[in-house]
């Protein structure tokens, strides 16, 4: 099953020293990026086909890729001054870059590269910036259950912050916490 992920975001929120081009995929945990962390996730459940709806910092993904050097994460026997890798991490994935628009929010993002899903019964879709434990096997067996178009994964907002309610002289009337609403955020 194909996994198409969306890695066009401006990544506004993660601007604290990071340069200015750096899209909110290639944002480092630990040695590798938040989109090889993604897409690792994935190839766990044998989803190794993936389809990267590209936009802003499109270059720093590909780069990332195209220099990949399987010797940082993986074993292997230098003998010669040849390599010999004992494991190895991506080299079974497959992976289509399209660029998608620099604008293109995600549903045109998804219209852009249906052509690379045309005969699929089903995909799977994620930002790439997202990482989960979540037992996919299950989720994907649920669905096909299900005489449904679409899933997702929703949860109790995680944010701090709280609602105000407000009376018509402006005094406070109230305050809840958002993780105490009755409202579920995409997860």
């Amino acid at each position: 099953m194909k996994v198409v992920l969306f890695c066009g975001g401006y990544g506004l929120r993660m601007r604290n020293g990071a340069p200015d081009d750096i899209p909110k995929p290639m944002a480092m945990v630990g040695p590798r990026p938040l989109i090889w962390h993604v897409m690792r996730y994935y190839a766990h459940y044998g989803h190794t086909e993936f389809i990267l709806c590209l936009g802003y910092g499109a270059h720093h993904i590909k780069n990332f890729f195209l220099t990949y050097e399987e010797t940082t994460s993986n074993d292997f026997v230098l003998h010669g001054g040849r390599t010999e890798l004992l494991s190895t991490d991506i080299a079974g994935w497959r992976i289509t870059f399209v660029q998608t628009g620099i604008e293109s929010p995600i549903g045109e993002r998804l219209r852009r590269v249906r052509h690379h899903l045309d005969g699929d019964e089903m995909f799977l879709a994620n930002y790439a910036d997202v990482l989960t434990d979540a037992p996919l096997p299950e989720m994907i067996d649920r669905f096909a259950r299900r005489d449904a178009g679409a899933s997702m994964t929703v949860v109790p907002p995680q944010s701090s912050f709280h609602c105000v309610d407000l009376a018509e002289d402006g005094l406070v009337g109230g305050i809840t916490a958002v993780s105490d609403m009755p409202l579920w955020e995409n997860g």
